[in-house]
């Protein structure tokens, strides 16, 4: 059988490094906010080019901190992509924040940039974009927009560490990048992780209030914050596995690109341009027949998955606040299928599923 993905098989190769560094975390006696997580955050920070990194505790406290670090009125409008993981509408929502979608491009999935300044209003006071699947938005003319109308952005980069838009790595085009470092990222941690990126220094220090209860000084409280710190156990790991992010999203590529070079044309593959340098978090396809297609191959030893199965605006908890039909969205997560692409699989293996798949 050949897994979607195997959690203990990718981490295999740092296994080692791991027990090292939990380790040196027990030994410190200093499990919350220490030297670890000061460590990482400069790391991650110099790997991205970015001024500043704040550890927290989640993907989605990234999202949720770096909106509310800019204080906008309760009401105001934040534009997201239609086609997303819903922590990027809940992010909003629990901003207080009102989310408004736009459709995507077909071909990329990400957010349409020709079509997000129809969606914006006298209440729109962010764009919040995601660069799904390990591919960055178009970000000139989404930029174009941002500055024309005085908009704040946030990237959120939860499956995108070490893509790039021209050479410029994502989360350093806008004001704030959040990242999640979810166990199954290119870049996981071993539980719940998650950090804000920025070159605000003052925005900088607001999140890092935010995310210790609204104070700067123990027992000293600012403001009304949250408790969301990443840990000094994760930030060890996290270190320990972003030295090697590089070789990690260079294997991936290679896996893509047997499935780019040897994969029928039945099948919609991810679009390839100079001006992207993806990381494939995710490799999807598409196909009419998704459902028929996944049972085939688990049939033939090759677990797949789907991301997402239920565009956001059919999910139950979106019912009475995302209205309308999103039909773009719809038609991608009605065919999309989502194959093999881990650290831990031989490129042995994806020619085994390329083979497989054109056989369907």
């Amino acid at each position: 059988m050949i897994e979607y993905e195997s959690l203990k098989e990718l981490n295999r190769p740092f296994f080692e490094e791991f027990s090292h560094s939990f380790q040196k975390t027990l030994n410190s006696g200093w499990y919350i906010l220490g030297n670890a997580v000061k460590e990482f955050e400069s790391e991650f920070a110099g790997y991205l080019g970015s001024a500043h990194c704040l550890g927290v505790a989640s993907g989605l406290d990234a999202l949720i901190l770096a909106l509310k670090a800019f204080d906008f009125e309760p009401g105001s409008e934040v534009i997201v992509p239609s086609n997303t993981y819903i922590a990027t509408i809940l992010a909003t929502m629990h901003a207080g924040l009102k989310p408004v979608p736009v459709e995507p491009d077909i071909k990329t999935y990400n957010i349409n940039p020709a079509l997000i300044e129809e969606k914006i209003t006298p209440k729109t006071r962010a764009i919040m974009i995601v660069h799904l699947y390990g591919k960055s938005c178009d970000m000139d003319p989404i930029m174009a927009v941002k500055e024309k109308h005085n908009l704040k952005l946030i990237e959120d980069c939860a499956q995108s560490h070490g893509a790039t838009y021209k050479g410029k790595m994502t989360g350093t085009f806008g004001e704030f990048g959040a990242f999640s470092f979810y166990p199954t990222k290119n870049l996981g941690a071993l539980g719940d992780a998650g950090a804000v990126v920025t070159d605000d220094p003052s925005l900088a220090k607001r999140i890092a209030r935010l995310r210790n209860y609204g104070s700067e000084v123990k027992y000293y409280n600012q403001e009304v914050g949250y408790n969301s710190r990443l840990d000094e156990m994760q930030a060890g790991f996290l270190s320990v596995k972003l030295r090697r992010l590089d070789e990690i999203n260079s294997h991936k590529r290679k896996l893509a690109l047997i499935y780019e070079e040897n994969l029928s044309n039945n099948f919609i593959k991810p679009v390839i341009h100079a001006d992207y340098s993806d990381v494939y978090h995710i490799y999807n396809i598409r196909h009419p027949e998704r459902d028929k297609l996944r049972a085939y191959l688990l049939e033939n030893g090759i677990r797949t998955e789907i991301h997402y199965p239920v565009s956001p605006n059919k999910q139950q908890a979106m019912q009475g606040i995302i209205d309308g039909d999103y039909p773009v969205s719809e038609e991608i997560h009605a065919t999309t299928l989502s194959l093999p692409v881990s650290f831990c699989h031989s490129e042995e293996d994806i020619i085994k599923v390329t083979e497989v798949l054109n056989r369907f």
